[in-house]
């Protein structure tokens, strides 16, 4: 068995006891899938979003709505395969009205899941999208427009924090800064002594 189809066993494995998870309050409000996330199980690039929005839910995939196709468009311009990377969220249930996720919600997910796929993909590089992701993962509130684009460590991986592709659609000149971030983690990404061997 290859290391990519080890991990991916593993993820499964993390996945099945949630697939109808009621450990936070997002379990009972009206979500539809539970958004584990997509990609390579060995990833060396992690891309980590806020929450599933009402197109993910209904598919039960990350990032497949407007902001995931402006995600894939980038992806396209900078080489990048998106099934080489792996795709998911602070919280993978979608919050009532595209809501930002709670902390304890983002707490409680983040516990049980998120961690634990870091744990098992070790991706190289980290790269968070939008506030809620990185409040969510350093547990701390953040500006995100001070801090996109400066690289942070998690747990010894690096992180890039940038904007979310929901707010650059909403701010088209925000673009250029989401687009210099991604192609800085893809960058960082490649090197292979980002890891204590």
């Amino acid at each position: 068995m290859s290391i990519k189809a080890y991990k991916q066993t593993l993820l499964e494995a993390l996945y099945a006891p949630y697939k109808r998870c009621m450990q936070c309050p997002l379990g009972n409000q009206g979500r539809t899938h539970v958004v584990f996330g997509s990609g390579s199980a060995d990833a060396r690039l992690m891309f980590v979003g806020e929450g599933p929005g009402r197109d993910e839910d209904a598919q039960g995939e990350p990032f497949v709505g407007r902001s995931g196709q402006l995600l894939n468009k980038l992806f396209e311009a900078m080489g990048i395969n998106r099934e080489e990377v792996f795709i998911s969220n602070i919280v993978k249930c979608r919050p009532p009205n595209n809501r930002k996720p709670t902390p304890i919600e983002m707490s409680i997910c983040k516990k049980l899941l998120l961690e634990k796929q870091i744990k098992i993909i070790r991706p190289r590089v980290l790269c968070t999208l939008g506030s809620s992701a990185l409040e969510g993962l350093l547990d701390r509130p953040v500006k995100i427009t001070a801090e996109r684009g400066i690289a942070i460590s998690y747990k010894d991986t690096p992180v890039i924090p940038t904007y979310h592709p929901a707010y650059v659609l909403r701010n088209p000149p925000a673009l250029q800064h989401l687009a210099k971030d991604i192609q800085t983690a893809f960058e960082i990404s490649q090197f292979d002594d980002q890891l204590p061997e």
